[in-house]
């Protein structure tokens, strides 16, 4: 990713860039997870405190030497010469007089906090060592990371802050975060994230939106660049990261910040009432949500439904495996914002980059990529775990239009064994007179290319289809969505993508059943007026795109789509199907372009 500097009189300041994934602008202090587990003050220490605080820091220096020379003497005792030698190199570092010249440099001259400073100076030894170019030298800079933690520990104390319980405003900077890591993040202390590494489809940052604050992901090696409390901006409606931004910077986006909250607050008001076409046909627009909590935010934008409800995310943080009254409570809460709209819950979708670790045990240490045991596999593998689901839908079912749909289906036999699961349930709580809905739809995700192949088939079987265009993407063009080396690859506007969505819009049609479609590509508004075109006349969308596509609806007609749609069908690059619709929206939307440049 490119990195722009630009002097200041504090030091440089750093623009990267990255993959947008969640809007909005975030102004505060860095919080380094995985490699900084402290919250570092950012405040300034007086003069007359300077003393005082070098002599903190000496101290400090002198405990972490001498747990360093006991580390050294038990590896020689243990292990041998060899690996305390080890100790031995970082004795001398942490002794070196010119790290602790550095050190308090910055606390006498520029009144940083010994933790600060100690921070900034480490950081910039590590990174002089990955620049280098020399692969091992480059390794080393995880020991001065190391020495940075034990002595922050020292300098911080009881001071010492986990992430779940931050008491004051961040923004979280990583390698890289878990499905877990994110679902945990308060939003009220988290005011967004930062990540090197990840796509615009992966399941962190469909989190991101869910959280509904500023993320950025796949920006690139960064974190050496960055000391805890520093204070950064993220620009996530451009996917830029502003490290040591200077005044005029932070003025400008405190101004970028006002107007999207204003504007966001404004477009609220398109998410109300029916999304009709110019031609007076009606589109329904659902949500997507993770939490139950985020049924709220559906309704209060307008969702006519909540079109996919990820039911794994109750597992996500949870270090024991959810009940049948968790599952039950968790469908009530959402059924109490939307008793008489449909609500569409999928089965649970574990496995690859989301493991929860109440189920660590299924997979134990093995890695689990996207072709791994996941989603239906995982269900159809441990049938406790999923018929303990299924109760607390089908019992849900009484109290509203629950929908139930199974997620990864690859082939006829996969989605025959979930049924027969689920008849075996409803026999069960028949026997045990617990009331329950015999009669929901049952449905499938469409997101392997072997279910889009054979969508013709299926479709005598189910009552519904969703097509899951994010995992359908990653699978038919052979790119992991969450990883940014194969990024360029992964395109929903391919045209084999855009050949399999059609294809199951056209066996729905024919066996007139509901289909929608429900990845990130329905939330996208320049896929709109195409996925119109061809058919699709329901869309399951992130709850801040309720609005925005309730409003691209009412401005577009059914005719003008399908005449689109013909066009797109004559493209065969990738690329010239996303620039033409591209500047289909600009047509359909004059007045944002002028917004935009005002």
């Amino acid at each position: 990713m490119c990195s722009k500097l630009l002097s200041t009189e504090w030091g440089p300041m750093q623009i990267r860039s990255g993959i947008a994934v969640s809007p909005g602008v975030a102004i505060g202090p860095a919080f380094m997870l995985g490699v900084e587990d402290f919250r570092i003050p950012d405040d300034t220490v007086s003069v007359d405190a300077v003393e005082s605080e070098i002599i903190r820091l000496r101290c400090a220096l002198e405990n972490v030497a001498s747990e360093i020379s006991a580390n050294e003497a038990l590896a020689s005792k243990h292990l041998g010469k060899e690996y305390a030698a080890i100790f031995a190199a970082h004795q001398q570092f942490v002794r070196d007089p010119k790290l602790l010249e550095k050190i308090e440099s910055l606390i006498q001259n520029q009144h940083q906090t010994p933790e600060h400073a100690a921070s900034q100076v480490l950081r910039k030894y590590a990174k002089e060592l990955q620049n280098l170019g020399d692969k091992y030298l480059a390794e080393r800079a995880v020991d001065i990371f190391d020495l940075e933690r034990s002595l922050l520990r020292h300098l911080l104390g009881e001071q010492r802050e986990e992430l779940s319980h931050l008491k004051a405003p961040v923004i979280v900077l990583a390698h890289n975060l878990t499905p877990s890591e994110t679902a945990g993040l308060n939003p009220k202390f988290v005011q967004g994230f930062v990540t090197e590494v990840g796509g615009s489809t992966s399941h962190t940052a469909i989190l991101a939106g869910a959280l509904e604050i500023p993320a950025i992901v796949g920006v690139g090696d960064f974190l050496t660049d960055i000391s805890g409390g520093e204070m950064i901006i993220i620009d996530g409606n451009e996917g830029r990261l502003i490290i040591a931004p200077d005044e005029e910077t932070q003025q400008k986006y405190q101004l970028v910040q006002q107007r999207f909250r204003s504007e966001h607050q404004a477009r609220q008001k398109y998410g109300l009432g029916r999304a009709q076409t110019l031609d007076n046909v009606d589109i329904e627009v659902c949500g997507n949500i993770e939490f139950p909590e985020e049924a709220k935010s559906c309704k209060k934008r307008g969702a006519d439904g909540i079109g996919l409800y990820r039911t794994e995310f109750l597992y996500l943080g949870a270090l024991k495996e959810r009940t049948e009254e968790d599952h039950y409570e968790a469908y009530l809460e959402v059924l109490k914002r939307f008793p008489d709209e449909p609500v569409t819950i999928r089965t649970l979708d574990v496995g690859a980059d989301k493991i929860p670790d109440a189920m660590m045990h299924v997979y134990g240490d093995k890695s689990n990529p996207e072709l791994g045991l996941r989603s239906i596999r995982v269900s159809l593998e441990y049938t406790d775990l999923f018929k303990t689901q299924l109760r607390a839908i089908l019992r849900a079912a009484v109290h509203g239009r629950i929908r139930v749909m199974f997620p990864l289906i690859s082939s006829l036999s996969e989605f025959r064994q979930a049924k027969m699961v689920l008849r075996d349930v409803c026999e069960d709580l028949e026997d045990q007179n617990i009331e329950f809905n015999p009669d929901i739809p049952v449905g499938m995700m469409v997101e392997v290319p072997s279910a889009a192949l054979m969508a013709e088939e299926f479709a005598r079987e189910v009552d519904f289809f969703s097509i899951g265009t994010n995992d359908l993407i990653q699978y038919t063009l052979a790119a992991d969505r969450s990883d940014p080396a194969v990024s360029k690859y992964y395109n929903a506007s391919d045209p084999s993508v855009l050949f399999l969505v059609r294809r199951v819009l056209r066996a729905a049609q024919a066996a007139d059943i509901p289909v929608s479609v429900c990845g990130q590509m329905s939330s996208d508004p320049k896929f709109l007026p195409l996925l119109l075109g061809m058919g699709l006349r329901q869309f399951s969308v992130t709850p801040q795109a309720v609005a925005p596509i309730k409003q691209l609806i009412r401005k577009v007609s059914i005719e003008e789509c399908k005449e689109l749609a013909k066009r797109v069908y004559e493209l065969d690059l990738a690329r010239d199907i996303e620039n033409f619709l591209r500047a289909e929206l600009k047509r359909f939307l004059p007045e944002e372009n002028e917004n935009r440049r005002n």
